[in-house]
């Protein structure tokens, strides 16, 4: 007798990921917690890192490329006195100096508001001419510097006796190196002690939940898609859109979410000349 298949989940999981787990490790326990291969996310946290992981399950894991890449928010400890070449406090000590606390953090957080070069961590997944920055490192090879633009909305210091802050910022920001540039601009060594993920893909830390409960609240793949134009199953023939065939639409906009009879996502249309939309992506 087959064993009864388990009904997938489909949706959105907001998880508070543990320091010391990996994302694919929190993907890993959540495949054999409910049986299904089909999860992915919608931004890698550092193992050291806790926080907001936004995790995709079964026919949301398909939307993962229509994903606003979103802003972030953290909760950092800036730690003085070493310098290392990952910039947090995993890495091997390259630089090392007697601390100076004469500065005012807020004031030092403040000129790094606005857009940002930042010069990106030497271990991280960028890649220049096919390879990976850390692939480079651990090959013992020179690792050539690669910056990313980047914008810091807002800062804001916690804690000034232990250099914690928040950092409000654009998707693609390090923060271990914002830490090792704010170490610098204060004439010291220094890294990241510790990271708190605070808010992502527009989900923040008081909708995640432990990775140990035993179910999860699934948010519907669409109020993660809500910047899109909606279209509802008035507006068009549902039938097309499974049958994936080509919509006439009178838009502005290039993409747009298409909704089934229950207001739940079920394609992403694209513009294809005109007003003539082809799908991109059927989520039936």
């Amino acid at each position: 007798m087959k064993e009864k298949q388990t009904e997938s989940l489909d949706g959105i999981l907001v998880i508070d990921k543990p320091a010391g787990m990996t994302s694919h490790d929190v993907i890993a326990r959540l495949r054999r917690k409910y049986k299904q291969k089909k999860f992915g996310h919608t931004g890698t946290l550092d193992p050291d890192a806790s926080g907001v992981l936004v995790i995709l399950a079964g026919k949301a894991a398909k939307c993962l490329q229509f994903f606003p890449d979103t802003d972030k928010e953290y909760i950092a400890r800036l730690a003085l006195g070493t310098e290392t070449d990952t910039d947090d406090a995993t890495g091997q000590v390259t630089c090392e100096k007697p601390v100076n606390r004469d500065f005012s953090l807020a004031a030092v957080l403040k000129e790094f508001e606005g857009r940002q070069h930042q010069l990106v961590p030497a271990t991280s997944a960028k890649k220049i001419a096919g390879k990976k920055l850390l692939e480079y490192q651990r090959q013992g090879k020179e690792v050539p510097p690669v910056y990313a633009d980047v914008t810091i909305y807002e800062t804001e210091v916690l804690d000034e006796e232990s250099l914690t802050f928040r950092v409000a910022c654009s998707s693609g920001t390090y923060i271990r190196a914002l830490c090792r540039d704010v170490a610098r601009a204060t004439g010291n060594c220094g890294h990241m002690q510790s990271l708190r993920r605070t808010r992502a893909g527009g989900f923040t830390l008081e909708q995640a939940e432990s990775l140990d409960q035993e179910t999860h609240r699934i948010h519907p793949v669409e109020t993660a898609l809500d910047a899109l134009p909606q279209i509802g199953a008035d507006q068009v023939s549902l039938q097309d859109v499974r049958n994936g065939r080509h919509l006439h639409l009178d838009l502005e906009e290039d993409r747009v979410l298409i909704l089934d009879e229950n207001g739940h996502a079920l394609a992403v249309y694209d513009r294809d000349h005109g007003d003539v939309f082809a799908c991109a992506r059927g989520l039936w």
